[in-house]
C-alpha cells in the first residue's frame, strides 16, 4: 500500500471511494434517500475544487488504484482554540479497512500538521460509525458531540482530539 499526496488529476477516483463508502458505512444511520442521491460526477465535481485549496492524501493499492483517501486542514469552528488541525475526511473503501490504511493515512495527516507547527488535530465522526473505534484505538480522546442533519435526520456526532500528534507516529 502506499499513501501519496493527492493530485488534482485524483478527483474522479476519490469521488467513487467517498460515495462507495458512504455507501457501505452510513447504510441504516443516514437516510436511504440520501444516500441513493449521491452522484459519483457531483462529487468530482465538489473534489476537483477541494483538492485546489487543501491538502489530501491517497492510499493506493499494488496496483495503483485509490482504495482510500484523507483530507487535512486547520480547525475550522474556532471552538476548539487549543487544537490546530481537522481531518476533514477520511474514508477507505470497505474491501480494504482493517489492513492499517486508516493508521498510515492518519500518519501521513500527522506529518503534514507537524510540518505546519500544529501539533494537536480533531476529528468528528458519527456516533453510530462502526469505525468511530478506530479513532479510539489511534488514542483519541472524545471531547464533545454534537447533531448534524443530514436529509433531515438528526444524528449524533462525536469528536475525538489528540493534544499530540506526533503520538501517531509511534
Amino acid at each position: 500500500m502506499m499513501i501519496r499526496r493527492a493530485r488534482a488529476s485524483d478527483a474522479k477516483d476519490i469521488a467513487k471511494v467517498h460515495v462507495d463508502s458512504w455507501l457501505s458505512t452510513y447504510r441504516d444511520i443516514v437516510p436511504d434517500d440520501y444516500l441513493e442521491g449521491l452522484k459519483y460526477e457531483e462529487r468530482e465535481r465538489l473534489w476537483a475544487r477541494n483538492l485546489q485549496h487543501s491538502t489530501a492524501f491517497v492510499a493506493e493499492n499494488q496496483f495503483g488504484e485509490i482504495v482510500g483517501f484523507a483530507d487535512v486542514g486547520k480547525e475550522r469552528s474556532g471552538d476548539y482554540p487549543d487544537i490546530g488541525g481537522e481531518v476533514y475526511s477520511i474514508y477507505i473503501l470497505e474491501a480494504y479497512q482493517g489492513q492499517g490504511i486508516g493508521k498510515m493515512l492518519m500518519q501521513a495527516i500527522s506529518n503534514e500538521l507537524l510540518s505546519r507547527n500544529i501539533q494537536s488535530m480533531l476529528v468528528w465522526v458519527l456516533k453510530e460509525n462502526q469505525s468511530s473505534g478506530f479513532y479510539g484505538n489511534l488514542g483519541g480522546t472524545v471531547i464533545d458531540e454534537k447533531y448534524i442533519t443530514i436529509a433531515g435526520k438528526q444524528i449524533p456526532e462525536l469528536a475525538y482530539k489528540w493534544s499530540d500528534v506526533s503520538s501517531l507516529l509511534e
